[in-house]
């Protein structure tokens, strides 16, 4: 890999502009025919053809110094990237800069979004807003985590749970290994640190007497019951329900199929749904239109939802997501098999979706001890 400075005399012909020219080898064309691999690079630089005054002579001395060490420079950037050197410009990067523009990128996805934003939120009050790549080692790393578990507060002010520390920690690990990708850094420093084990929680979800009472009881709002039993029908998570547009309803045979990009996976989803869960939808629209409209992320649509299942006996703590929950749990209780349940709920690995068989497992051995002992 060779970098050179190339002149090309302008129009007039009084002056030479400058431009790096980087070497990389043949291409070989179909023919059999080769040709030097070139990349030029415009500098904002010029020199006198024929320079005459004192001035013009210095002028193009130290042009020509300036030019000499930016060609050194990307000449050694190269080689480093070549073999295996990290480029200690990129090493002098701000990594929180870096973080943010990563988390930018997630925008259209508001739950990974608001993931990262706090992660991001929670870097800058560890370590201020301005560290190097440089500054990001094993230690940093370390420190974060010990942040996370022993310092860093919620928004109500009460220590992260377990959850959060483990999926903080492992998207700061996620932009490092971006990093080293980018070829900023060589190596993953917070592959040196154990990951925080998340707790694996208790997932709520409704029983098929539950949902058939929720079906039988009044809600303030019609939409948000409408929108909430579709996803106990459906595995659908909120933003995928909320964001579900005409345009992605099909009707196929005798059967209705809905066609979507997870917005938590970015993956494309064909999702069959039953008749059920079509007549929730209403009557069609326009291909534009939200599905179901005025459906919205709020206190006030949370506390309804609670208030909902209170009104119809049920006294759960009940969020838009334990649809996808009761979804996953009544496919498996009524007999689907694990890999058909994963595929559906758009799961890229099964053990993911192992964590529900678990949960049908447990509600197996409550109902066994549910027999009384006999005397003998």
């Amino acid at each position: 890999m060779k970098v050179h400075i190339r002149r090309r005399q302008n129009s007039a012909g009084d002056k030479y502009n400058l431009s790096l020219e980087v070497y990389s080898g043949y291409s070989v064309s179909a023919n059999g025919n080769s040709k030097p691999k070139r990349v030029t690079a415009k500098l904002d630089y010029y020199l006198y053809t024929n320079p005459k005054t004192p001035q013009q002579k210095n002028h193009n001395k130290e042009v020509e110094k300036k030019v000499e060490i930016i060609r050194a420079e990307k000449e050694k950037e190269y080689l480093n990237n070549k073999y295996g050197f990290r480029s200690e410009i990129k090493a002098k990067a701000n990594f929180i800069d870096y973080f943010a523009k990563l988390t930018d990128e997630r925008m259209e996805s508001l739950g990974n979004y608001g993931n990262w934003d706090s992660v991001l939120k929670h870097l800058k009050k560890y370590s201020g807003e301005n560290i190097s790549f440089d500054d990001v080692d094993i230690t940093y790393c370390e420190g974060f985590k010990n942040y996370l578990q022993k310092i860093a507060k919620t928004k109500a002010g009460q220590p992260l749970s377990g959850n959060s520390v483990s999926s903080y920690f492992t998207k700061m690990r996620a932009a490092l290994n971006k990093a080293v990708d980018d070829g900023i850094i060589l190596t993953n420093p917070s592959h040196k640190v154990s990951t925080p084990k998340p707790v694996e929680n208790e997932r709520e979800f409704l029983t098929l007497e539950e949902v058939q009472a929720l079906f039988k009881t009044e809600c303030r709002y019609d939409v948000l019951k409408r929108a909430f039993l579709f996803s106990c029908l459906t595995g659908m998570r909120w933003s995928d329900v909320n964001n579900l547009s005409w345009k992605q309803v099909q009707k196929e045979g005798e059967n209705w199929k809905i066609n979507f990009h997870q917005q938590k996976t970015r993956s494309l989803q064909y999702h069959y749904i039953n008749e059920q869960a079509r007549e929730l939808m209403k009557e069609m629209q326009d291909a534009e239109e939200r599905v179901f409209v005025g459906l919205r992320y709020s206190a006030y649509m949370n506390t309804a939802l609670l208030q909902w299942c209170m009104k119809a006996g049920i006294s759960k703590h009940i969020t838009f997501h334990c649809g996808r929950h009761t979804y996953a749990t009544l496919q498996l209780t009524l007999g689907t098999d694990l890999f058909t349940v994963s595929k559906l709920l758009g799961h890229s690995e099964i053990r993911t979706t192992q964590i529900y068989a678990k949960v049908i497992d447990k509600r197996k051995i409550e109902a066994v001890n549910t027999i009384p002992k006999f005397e003998l």
